[in-house]
């Protein structure tokens, strides 16, 4: 047996296992080895990225559903990787280039493109060392990452394959546009905020005679593009003016009057100008009417040509601008406050511009069908909690078609090739182009469509990460290829992730897999909550809110902080909060785990202590008819634990499990259990030694293996220590426990339960009394219950050794809660006697108590007068206030228990 030291000490512990599970190759997963497969791959975090708190939540969880399940016999892979992050790594590398005075067209690509990877090489893997920091247990012989020769083939097989069925198709339509990264995002990629504005009114003179039509915009800079003034057909105030036309002010462009359903008559004057190409909704209404589509943007926002005078200004700066210009030529009305949603890039942080773009698409009706009919009829995949399997069917619904190119050089080159013998290099919406896997496979097709003399050039955009992404569950597993992993393990079991990426992530996985594979990409998603701070406010950079775990992994060590974070689950889907102290680094919640850590390693140096250097196998076999009372009752909890424990990890309860170990270990086996046990361990001649030994023994290595995938560090030492295994063998591979009913007796359980409250009641009289521990005390006991009695007559060992009783007697038939200077406690039907007389001068302690309560009552009297300041509760901060009722709460309640010790030392 190798001695543990007096204190655990996490560092040295979690690194030492960490290099062992890797040297040993405990979590590379075989696929010819049996076992039901049971797959996860991680969701990859950005190359760009550095650990936080949701990472550390996320991960965390996973790694307690894939330890588990590798040790229920399962065979197990977790795929880790991470994902190449297009506009995060140009944002980073541009902004370098920037403050060298360049941009990426002075590197041009292929030196742009070496700068990235050589980056990536550098500081890129910066992530995946400290995700290593947390224990996981992925099998990092097959990290991926969406850059890789592989993931890049199967991402461009994936399109010609979308592209040869028509599910993927080039057209100019209006995306929305991010002037900060300079290339279109997606739907989903839009955050849409309600920000305060304005609501500008203006006239447009008509063309014929006198008059205007009043309108009113929140973007008055693009009035410049309008081609169209609208009403509704229905609005009886406008009739008359449908088919004629007004002068554009500023412009003095003749426009026409259109009557439109689509127009609201509610909304400001209810004519609304018509900007086809800058506005969704008056794109599809300039498509009704044959109007044409004036584009009045730079990609960096400002304003192009088509703008006149107000030709290369920043759009916010046109605005402005713009309606000081109208306001000069008389055509402004009026300006209102008007709260309005806008729309902002995710990425990019700025209000995205709706912008008329030749791009590539990907048709979502198609896809979606399938999709929808394999949730619809057959729950799959299956949604834990149930409720937000309903966002996804929405989502899946809602989808429009997917702009997937992005005007960027980082990423995944778009695999067309023009045809540009004749134009030269510039590509425009109609030169000739193919799609194929390679270069060669193009000028092939092209040859073959266009003639032998063609000289191509590949399309410069690359595209959207999450499209790299939605193969993740089966790229990285070798698909294209019938891989034998592809064929081992995919579909994945199970995919672990948060609420905010169900439309970026998961719809889009479920989406491609059914396609490409025939099968849903995973057979349920777990869906998390988020991490919120000590002020139950979501953690974000922006707020700069967050909590670096590292720095908490470096203060409590890696298993406090995980089971600190699992145990705060109150429910799937749940948002945790974890408390923190930004002066000090600490925090309450992860202290009670590492305390909980410390609490077991004491335990089972005990344990170890009193095997005298025995394993368990090596001790004799447990034999109930020869058990004590505590012994069958510490095995009964034990087993129904265990039961629980795992029916809880199959639901998906990961919070409860926790909560149920945290409750046991501490309570019914460190501070009962071994307690009950000492007696006979510490005498060597107990013929009922060798029952608690095996007992502690049997307990402590499930113990181990029960709490392993939530502290792994820390349970990979103690069942070393206790087992003593072959070299390379590891807790990661052992069998899960699993209840043997036959143990369990919940009368049982109740019944000793009771010996237990009158320890406690004994021990908490004691305490009132302010007994000194060495001291023994008499005890009497009355109850009219003959079964109690005999239970407490046949446990009075375990009453007199844990409560310090010298004496334990019987009351017949009398009430003695009235008898003076006696303490008095009742448990159920017992009532607990304990006589003061020779123990403490009751005079003194009640002096003492009346002391205590005279200084509590100031203290609430001054707290009490602060609450009822009007002036104090107008300009407290809400937090303060919340601190002071709190503390007046807390005063009360003192007050309400030291009021109760005195009557009882009357």
């Amino acid at each position: 047996m190798t001695e543990l030291p007096s204190q655990y000490p996490p560092h040295a512990t979690e690194a030492r296992w960490q290099a062992y599970w890797e040297e040993h190759q405990v979590f590379v997963a075989d696929p010819n080895t049996p076992g039901e497969p049971y797959c996860i791959v991680i969701p990859p975090p950005n190359v760009t990225g550095s650990l936080h708190m949701g990472h550390a939540f996320e991960h965390t969880l996973i790694d307690v559903l894939v330890r588990y399940h590798r040790m229920l016999g399962r065979n197990t892979l977790w795929l880790p990787g991470t994902d190449h992050a297009s506009i995060a790594v140009s944002t980073l590398l541009e902004k370098e280039l920037q403050a060298e005075g360049k941009t990426r067209q002075d590197l041009e690509r292929s030196a742009y493109l070496e700068r990235a990877w050589q980056w990536k090489q550098q500081s890129g893997g910066t992530i995946g060392g400290q995700i290593r920091r947390l224990g996981l247990s992925v099998d990092w012989s097959r990290e991926r990452f969406t850059l890789d020769a592989g993931l890049s083939q199967a991402v461009i097989h994936a399109f010609v394959e979308l592209y040869q069925a028509g599910l993927i198709y080039r057209g100019k339509y209006l995306v929305n546009w991010c002037p900060a990264t300079q290339s279109a995002v997606s739907d989903l990629e839009v955050e849409t905020q309600e920000v305060d504005g304005y609501l500008w009114h203006f006239r447009y003179p008509l063309a014929e005679g006198n008059g205007w039509v009043e309108v009113a915009t929140t973007r008055p800079e693009t009035m410049l593009g309008d081609t169209a003034v609208a009403v509704n057909p229905k609005d009886s105030r406008y009739q008359d003016l449908i088919g004629k036309k007004v002068i554009l002010p500023l412009v003095q462009r003749e426009i026409p009057i259109i009557s439109d359903e689509w127009v609201d008559p509610e909304f400001g004057t209810g004519c609304v100008k018509v900007t086809p190409a800058h506005d969704p909704n008056d794109f599809a209404m300039g498509k009704r009417h044959n109007l044409p589509l004036i584009n009045l943007l730079n990609p960096d926002g400002s304003l192009n040509e088509n703008a006149g005078e107000f030709c290369g200004q920043d759009r916010f700066l046109a605005r402005k601008n713009v309606v000081k210009a109208l306001e000069a030529q008389g055509y402004l009305v009026r300006i209102e406050p008007y709260r309005h949603p806008v729309p902002y890039s995710d990425r990019g942080k700025v209000p995205v511009e709706p912008l008329l773009s030749t791009q590539w698409f990907v048709k979502i009706a198609p896809l979606s069908e399938q999709t929808l009919a394999d949730f619809d009829t057959h729950n799959s995949p299956q949604f834990i909690p149930e409720r937000w399997g309903k966002v996804y069917r929405d989502w899946l619904v809602k989808l429009n078609d997917w702009c997937i190119s992005r005007q960027l050089w980082w990423g995944h080159r778009i695999p067309a090739w023009y045809v540009v013998s004749e134009t030269g290099n510039t590509i425009t919406d109609t030169t000739p182009f193919v799609v194929a896997e390679n270069e060669t496979q193009a000028q092939k097709l092209a040859q073959a469509q266009f003639g032998q003399d063609v000289t191509l050039a590949q399309d410069p955009d690359v595209l959207d990460t999450w499209f790299s992404s939605g193969l993740w569950p089966f790229s990285t597993l070798g698909w294209p290829e019938e891989t034998v992993d592809f064929q081992r393990y995919y579909p994945t079991t199970t995919l672990v992730t948060g609420f905010d990426i169900i439309f970026f992530w998961v719809a889009r996985m479920t989406l491609l897999g059914r396609y490409f594979t025939g099968k849903m990409p995973f057979d349920s998603v777990y869906i998390h909550g988020l991490v919120r701070d000590e002020n139950n406010k979501k953690m974000s950079k922006s707020a700069g809110n967050g909590i670096d775990p590292l720095v908490l992994i470096d203060k409590y060590g890696v298993d406090a902080l995980r089971f600190a974070l699992v145990k705060e689950v109150v429910g799937a889907g749940q948002d945790i909060r974890l408390d923190y102290n930004r002066k000090t680094d600490e925090s309450a919640t992860v202290e009670t785990a590492r305390n909980f850590a410390n609490k077991i390693w004491n335990a089972a140096r005990f344990v170890l202590l009193n095997l005298a250097g025995k394993t368990p196998p090596e001790l004799p076999p447990i034999d109930l008819a020869l058990a004590a009372l505590s012994d069958r009752w510490i095995l009964s909890c034990h087993h129904r634990t265990i039961a629980q424990v795992n029916q809880e990890l199959q639901a998906f309860n990961l919070g409860e499990a926790a909560k149920l170990l945290y409750e046991y270990i501490w309570g019914d086996f460190c501070d009962w259990y071994i307690e009950l046990a000492k007696s006979r361990l510490q005498d060597p001649t107990h013929a009922a030694r060798p029952i608690a030994q095996g007992i502690l023994a049997q307990i402590l290595a499930d113990l181990t293996q029960l709490l392993h995938p939530f502290m792994p560090h820390l349970t990979e030492t103690l069942w070393h220590s206790l087992v003593r295994p072959a070299p390379g063998a590891s807790l990661a591979r052992q069998p899960y426990p699993q209840a043997d009913v036959g143990y369990i007796d919940l009368d049982l359980e109740a019944d000793f339960g009771l010996v237990i409250q009158i320890i406690r009641t004994i021990r908490n009289l004691r305490a009132i009394a302010e007994i000194k521990p060495g001291l023994t005390v008499a005890v009497t006991l009355q109850t009219p219950s003959a079964r109690e009695q005999a239970l407490i007559e046949a446990s009075q060992r375990y009453i007199c050794d844990l409560a310090k009783v010298q004496t334990l007697t019987w009351g017949k038939g009398r009430d003695f809660t009235a008898q003076r200077q006696t303490l008095v406690g009742i448990t159920g039907t017992v009532q607990v006697l304990l006589p003061l007389a020779g123990l403490v001068d009751v005079a003194t302690l009640r002096a003492k108590i009346e002391r205590d309560m005279q200084k509590i009552q100031a203290q609430a009297v001054g707290l009490s007068a602060r609450l009822n300041n009007a002036n104090f509760l107008a300009k407290a901060p809400p937090e303060v206030v919340q601190t002071n009722q709190a503390q007046l709460d807390e005063l009360t309640q003192q007050m309400e228990l030291l009021q109760a010790r005195l009557e009882q030392l009357q």
